[in-house]
């Protein structure tokens, strides 16, 4: 089987390399000149862990191939897969220029049946302008040509992407046509030999799927977060909130870690599509306005403890570390990440902020230069610092030496964002310590 994905960025480059990996012939398309460069040499745009070997190991075995032209390798393809960007408008609805571009490129040199599929996070209703759009340019070239659409979105998570594509609790697809259903069964047979969990559905269903499925999971954050900022008022500690709460089975464990917000791709994008679709269709999503407006106020959540913890003196002129800068750990993604938040609120105070995460360091220096000092270790970002902020919970952040941190801060001070530090341990310790929702 030969299919095309067009777009190399997080989705589009893991789906084409694990596909390739089942023995798929995969041609990877981009309009970046530079970056499929670079993919031929081995070198990968984004940090995703096991992604640099599993590219290397299926182009040597010549199952992946790389191009700028779709137009090329188009008419040799069973599938394409349009996995490129959708950002955010200012509206908060989704840009799909990108996506109808393709669209547009497949209608103007398609010569034989292809299936269409949207990998990328698109609203309901967008492949039904996909379909219009390859009709529309087949039109103009006086040709009947038969092709299907199909919505298969992507439920990957940064950090584990490789292990949830090749072992995936279950895939989304929308199609309306028997054809396009056997192709894509044959393409998914490899990853569910022993269980097939291939869900399938009418398409507009499975393009809201994904928007439920995050908008869902981003409640339980920003539910757990106001529970958490409800329980330091009243005393009562959240982590046994959590525990009691967890054992539901009704409710589950998963996703009820308060802390300072989520970030990420999908989350705060997805969650203002929403919204901006049901608006556009005379609904109000008050559930998601509250979800997404809990979301902003808990970024700046650890800036306010840091303001208590001051007693009134002023932060101008204190030195501030910053321990983790990614949304998550393992992913160099600072996209809406709380750390960007923190930088602009402790600059503005007038914090000298110093800076250390393990993977997104050049990334933050790619998007706010040298306005932070960049450090060596976790250790080098705290000699001399007047507030240790953990805003990531990278797993080398969870048994520092605190003796040696200690000696080396101006001033013993931690917030913890994530909750992943010992409270009676770090009190012990003489540090004077505060956290989320206890």
């Amino acid at each position: 089987m030969n299919i095309a994905i067009v777009g190399t960025g997080y989705v589009g480059l893991v789906t084409g390399a694990c596909f390739a990996d089942t023995g798929v012939n995969v041609t990877c398309v981009d309009v970046d000149a530079t970056k499929i460069a670079n993919l031929k040499k081995g070198i990968i745009p984004i940090y995703e862990p096991g992604l640099d070997e599993l590219v290397a190991k299926n182009y040597a075995a010549g199952r992946l191939k790389f191009t700028t032209s779709l137009e090329e390798v188009l008419n040799e393809q069973d599938i394409v897969f349009s996995a490129v960007g959708t950002p955010p408008d200012e509206d908060g609805s989704a840009d799909l220029r990108y996506v109808l571009q393709v669209a547009k490129t497949i209608g103007q040199n398609l010569n034989r049946y292809v299936v269409v599929v949207t990998k990328s996070t698109v609203p309901v209703g967008t492949a039904q302008k996909i379909r219009n759009t390859i009709s529309n340019e087949l039109a103009k070239r006086n040709v009947d040509i038969d092709f299907d659409v199909a919505s298969n979105p992507e439920f990957l998570k940064e950090g584990s992407a490789i292990k949830d594509f090749m072992s995936p609790d279950r895939v989304v697809v929308g199609v309306d046509s028997d054809r396009a259903k056997q192709l894509l069964t044959k393409l998914y047979k490899p990853f569910m030999v022993v269980n097939f969990r291939v869900i399938f559905m009418d398409i507009p269903s499975a393009e809201m799927t994904k928007y439920a499925a995050n908008s869902m999971l981003a409640t339980r954050i920003s539910f757990m977060n106001d529970i958490a900022n409800l329980c330091e008022l009243v005393g009562a500690d959240v982590n046994m909130v959590r525990d009691g709460i967890g054992s539901d089975a009704r409710i589950g464990r998963k996703f009820l870690y308060p802390g300072c917000g989520y970030g990420g791709s999908c989350f705060p994008k997805d969650v203002k599509a929403l919204i901006k679709t049901a608006n556009d269709n005379g609904y109000p999503m008050e559930v998601l306005k509250a979800v997404e407006s809990v979301n902003m106020s808990q970024k700046s959540i650890l800036f306010k403890k840091l303001q208590n913890a001051m007693h009134g003196e002023s932060l101008c002129g204190k030195t501030v570390t910053l321990w983790g800068l990614a949304f998550k750990p393992e992913t160099d993604d600072m996209r809406e990440s709380t750390a960007l938040v923190m930088i602009d609120l402790l600059l503005n105070a007038g914090c000298k902020l110093k800076v250390y995460d393990p993977i997104a360091m050049n990334e933050c220096k790619r998007r706010i230069g040298d306005a932070v000092t960049y450090c060596n270790d976790m250790y080098d970002a705290v000699n001399g610092t007047d507030a240790l902020l953990l805003l990531t919970e990278w797993k080398e952040f969870r048994l520092p030496e605190w003796n040696r941190i200690k000696s080396m801060m101006n001033r013993a001070l931690i917030l913890d964002g994530r909750n992943i530090f010992d409270a009676e341990e770090l009190r012990g310790l003489g540090f004077e310590y505060h956290c989320i929702g206890r």
